[in-house]
């Protein structure tokens, strides 16, 4: 292949999912005009964008938005640590993993929106209950993930390193976790989608007091404010995209090893 059609090939890879949103947003706007669908069920973008606007204006979104996204990260950070740290035990010890494996078979398959009501009335509905939810939901996926990467470990490598005179710990340090580290990025990147969902998820249920999107959204439907409704959920998506994208773009600089490009 030539190098003008390889430039042409990444141009193209560039734009059509700009333009393929763009042509979404056309045909959304059309279809609401020729059908004259009414606002409250099914807003244009051009609605959306204003009701966005001035939701930016009146600063009720950047406040929630940064609610939200403060409780995100605080349960994703305490997760991640415990996690990993879970999930390398289990892999170098046979005890820990013996004595963690029943918990987490039992616990992994639950689904942690059931805990909310529980939480609730052990935590009430401020902040520990929310940034609890999303560190459970986060855990995990980041143990599992973090375990079957320590698992799965090429021996032989481990055995090179105890054969070149590395001990224990070297070996676990130099060979262990950069070889896992793939699968324990995997993992982070679960992670954090579920603790998004479950972070929102909670802002909803656990009433509008507290701010967060969650309750932004639970306010304006209650009031049919449509659009309003439509611009959290864009705001939602645009940063759940922002955080996976920034992570993996962390992940590349941290371990360029395990992104081949």
């Amino acid at each position: 292949m030539s190098a003008a059609r390889r430039r042409r090939g990444r141009a193209a890879e560039r734009v059509l999912p700009a333009l393929s949103v763009l042509a979404f947003l056309i045909a959304w706007e059309l279809y609401v005009d020729i059908r004259h669908i009414q606002p409250i069920y099914l807003p244009s973008p051009l609605a959306v964008c204003r009701a966005l606007l001035e939701m930016v204006g009146d600063g009720s979104l950047i406040y929630n938005l940064g609610t939200t996204v403060l409780r995100i990260m605080t349960g994703f950070v305490l997760a991640a640590v415990t996690g990993v740290l879970t999930g390398l035990l289990m892999g170098v010890s046979r005890l820990f993993e013996r004595i963690a494996d029943p918990w987490i078979a039992a616990l992994y398959p639950l689904p942690k929106i059931s805990l909310i009501p529980l939480l609730i009335i052990w935590l009430g509905t401020g902040e520990a209950y929310k940034i609890v939810i999303s560190a459970v939901t986060a855990f995990f996926p980041i143990v599992m993930s973090t375990y079957a990467g320590v698992r799965q470990v090429d021996r032989g490598l481990v055995k090179a390193a105890e054969d070149l005179g590395a001990n224990r710990r070297q070996t676990q340090i130099s060979v262990v976790l950069p070889a896992a580290l793939p699968t324990v990025f995997a993992g982070l990147q679960l992670g954090m989608g579920v603790t998004i969902i479950l972070v929102v998820a909670a802002e909803m249920i656990g009433g509008s007091d507290n701010g967060g999107m969650g309750s932004l959204l639970v306010r304006a439907g209650q009031v049919l404010e449509t659009e309003k409704v439509f611009a959290a959920l864009v705001v939602l998506t645009v940063t759940g995209a922002v955080i996976i994208k920034g992570q993996q773009w962390l992940d590349r600089r941290l371990a360029p090893w395990a992104n081949p490009e």
